[in-house]
């Protein structure tokens, strides 16, 4: 049968149709795996691996307010599926310290601080209303560094609850850690955590956010609230994807003659391992 021009000319265009449907099929594809890829960055206990590494910047610390301090905190989180209907969440937390300059006759130091280790036990569907949720319990358990550690082994319960809707994330996230074995000379752990977020994600995968990482010391009644304000980015380096954020906080309490003082910078790189 002999091909005439006409449908040769039909025949590629209707290739090319194909694959251009094809590309753009793919390309949405990419983007909607994409936002909500950018949206499970918000939510603390995503069904989603990350390796967030957050650099921290705080000065005026110490009795005359002349000490600086650097510290990174490790913080990965991994999803474990119990069976169809719930997750368990492994969220630690491991600071490395640097501090300078805190009192006359005190060294400088660098060290690994107390570790914190929550498990968030967390439906894999959010409820009717769209709010998402986990409860359980957190560990604190101490480093062997003489200047940065209290000590102390410490549990009690941690939850976490939020909602994300329209590109905005709000919601708590919080913890109550007593001490209950250690150096008996170190004061006890007796502390209350509290975390509340806001933040909104552009079409484009930029986040701003707001929040607060306040600290209530019952043992000592004192205070240590940090206001957070953020700007972060999703982005592709290769292969391999990362959440980049850079921000600054206020600090509006803090214990006295400790600090810090005013104002702090943080910057954070967040490795995405989506399934």
């Amino acid at each position: 049968m002999k091909i005439t021009r006409r449908q040769t000319l039909i025949a590629a265009a209707l290739v090319c149709a194909v694959m251009a449907t094809t590309t753009q099929a793919i390309a949405d594809d990419e983007a909607s795996s994409e936002a909500e890829l950018a949206k499970k960055t918000q939510n603390p206990i995503a069904d989603l691996i990350s390796l967030p590494l957050q650099l921290n910047y705080d000065h005026d610390i110490g009795p005359e307010q002349d000490g600086k301090t650097w510290y990174l905190k490790v913080q990965p989180v991994i999803p474990i599926s119990l069976n169809e209907d719930w997750n368990v969440i492994s969220r630690t937390i491991l600071p490395i310290q640097y501090q300078k300059d805190y009192a006359p006759g005190v060294d400088d130091h660098t060290g690994v601080g107390d570790v914190t280790q929550s498990f968030f036990f967390s439906p894999k569907q959010p409820t009717e209303s769209g709010w998402i949720w986990g409860v359980g319990p957190a560990l604190l358990i101490p480093s062997d560094n003489e200047q940065m550690s209290s000590k102390k082994w410490g549990a009690g319960p941690t939850f976490v609850v939020l909602k994300q809707e329209h590109g905005w994330t709000y919601g708590m996230l919080a913890n109550q850690i007593w001490s209950y074995a250690g150096t008996d000379s170190r004061p006890d752990v007796n502390a209350t955590f509290l975390q509340p977020f806001l933040s909104y994600t552009t079409s484009h995968y930029t986040t701003f956010a707001i929040n607060s990482e306040s600290t209530y010391n019952r043992e000592a009644r004192q205070w240590s609230v940090p206001i957070n304000l953020s700007v972060s980015q999703l982005l592709k380096i290769d292969k391999q994807l990362i959440s980049a954020q850079a921000g600054v906080r206020y600090w509006a309490d803090t214990p006295d003659n400790v600090g810090p003082e005013h104002w702090g910078l943080r910057l954070a790189v967040t490795f995405l391992f989506p399934k």
